[in-house]
């Protein structure tokens, strides 16, 4: 009998140990990550997302397809928070809470700003949840092993910047 409780007791403390590791964003292959943007008058710009890692893989043909809906980053879906009206890329963004997704190319992305949210990251919702499609430039920069979202303070905004390899994405956030 004991041998029996010290085995159910062993595997109990086994599944409770996978259950708290899987809790632990921090410990994923892809961990969770923050671009934040302070503006004027306690105004701010919060993007949550998680970070994946290149690993010897080619990310334009292996993991990220060109002309395709990306989820934009790994995991859960990438929030984008503001708590005041924006023009992004020109294209008028009300405070509230979305999902962001993109559609990348070799010269152009198109940034997907999704009203729908709490989806799982793989999970868009379709063009009739889209508040926006923003064109981004791409441009060739130093070589990135992270997918990185930034948020670049400038002097009317910020510069949304999305880095992995050798390419990076970026339009212009102002407030309004």
């Amino acid at each position: 009998m004991r041998k029996v409780l010290t085995i159910c007791s062993l595997a109990v403390l086994t599944l409770v140990v996978a259950v708290r590791a899987q809790q632990d964003k921090s410990k994923r292959p892809s961990p969770p990550a923050t671009a934040k943007c302070e503006l004027a008058a306690g105004k701010s710009i919060t993007i949550d997302y998680s970070s994946p890692r290149k690993k010897g893989r080619a990310i334009f043909t292996d993991v990220v397809k060109y002309g395709e809906i990306w989820r934009t980053g790994a995991n859960e879906a990438t929030t984008f928070v503001t708590n005041t009206d924006l023009m992004v890329g020109g294209t008028h963004v009300p405070a509230g809470s979305y999902t962001l997704f993109t559609v990348p190319n070799k010269d152009k992305w198109t940034l997907v700003i999704s009203k729908k949210t709490g989806e799982w990251g793989t999970d868009y919702p379709g063009e009739k949840e889209d508040l926006a499609r923003i064109d981004m430039k791409a441009a060739t920069g130093p070589a990135a092993e992270n997918f990185t979202i930034s948020l670049d303070k400038g002097a009317k905004g910020c510069t949304l910047k999305l880095a992995w390899d050798t390419t990076t994405a970026s339009v212009e956030i102002a407030t309004m």
